[in-house]
């Protein structure tokens, strides 16, 4: 097939330590029936064969681009990283571990080329293990489809579905309106909100995006959410953090720049309010843990500066 320099889709693939699985999911976007596409790879320094996999795709398909990182940028910055490399008027995130199915870029383009109030596409998600037998199903619980801002808005800040539509196809001059992933545990909840906020999304209702749960993945490599941080920007580790606040910080600027009408804000400003007073005992916990790791550093510099007296004393005796 020829080599397009300017393909309709571009599809995003960030990845670290991806050999397990990541040859399955280039077979699957590689099987797409619809073939206007690039998929831009960015290892993360991996440390395992994952370079050595993808550089053999990429001498054998012109579609794929394969970019290296010298050191591990973390998560959020690679995330961006393939956007920023995209070229496409269409946009799609994938992740190393999962799948989709041959028709889903057809499917998707054909709703965004025809409905131009639809900001992202996506297709029904269904769950699959290690081994990618189907061990559940994503069933639709959002009004993400509403023609009604707030709707959208308030439905996708709800901590009880999970952020499968960031691996959608979405309109990529939308998706550069927004400040894409953050550096955070939850920024893909965040800028779901932003692009809710933007327009409608569709969902197609066959289980064409199949997701992997696996023990290696971050969510569960990664439970204390102090190294999860870490895991999205390594700079911020062993700082301290506040997480809850970063993400209540998130939804407030996605509000601010949002193009919605003052009826619409006030509702999404009203429903901030509710969101603050529910989760006001995880804020609450982030001071307290802030105030604690000060607390004890504090105790660690005196203990050091101590020490240094002491040295010095016993040094000129």
């Amino acid at each position: 097939m020829a080599h397009n320099t300017h393909p309709r889709v571009s599809i995003g693939m960030a990845v670290f330590n991806g050999g397990n699985y990541i040859r399955e999911a280039i077979d699957s976007i590689l099987a797409q029936t619809y073939e206007d596409f690039e998929l831009i790879i960015s290892d993360n320094a991996s440390t395992d064969n994952t370079e050595d996999i993808v550089r053999a795709y990429a001498a054998r398909d012109r579609r794929v681009r394969y970019y290296r990182n010298e050191h591990n940028v973390g998560l959020a910055k690679n995330y961006n990283l393939v956007f920023q490399l995209a070229t496409g008027e269409y946009f799609k995130w994938a992740a190393h571990d999962d799948v989709v199915a041959p028709e889903f870029l057809a499917k998707c383009i054909e709703v965004l080329d025809r409905d131009h109030d639809v900001v992202l596409c996506q297709a029904r998600a269904k769950i699959i293990d290690e081994d990618g037998r189907v061990i559940g199903e994503d069933v639709p619980t959002l009004r993400t489809d509403s023609p009604r801002p707030r709707d959208r808005f308030i439905d996708v800040i709800q901590v009880s579905h999970s952020c499968h539509p960031q691996y959608g196809v979405v309109r990529a001059r939308t998706l550069a309106l927004t400040s894409l992933m953050g550096n955070y545990p939850a920024s893909d909840r965040v800028l779901l909100a932003r692009l809710a906020l933007f327009g409608r999304f569709h969902e197609i209702p066959e289980g064409l995006f199949f997701a992997r749960r696996h023990a290696t993945q971050s969510l569960q490599a990664h439970a204390n959410r102090y190294a999860l941080t870490a895991f999205y920007d390594p700079a911020k580790r062993d700082k301290i953090i506040f997480p809850k606040w970063r993400i209540l910080a998130g939804f407030w600027g996605a509000l601010a720049g949002a193009p919605v009408s003052w009826v619409d804000r006030a509702c999404c400003h009203g429903y901030m309010a509710k969101w603050t007073g529910h989760n006001l005992p995880a804020l609450v916990s982030d001071l307290t843990t802030a105030g604690k790791m000060v607390l004890l550093r504090s105790r660690a510099i005196k203990d050091l500066v101590t020490a240094a007296k002491r040295s010095r004393s016993w040094s000129d005796q």
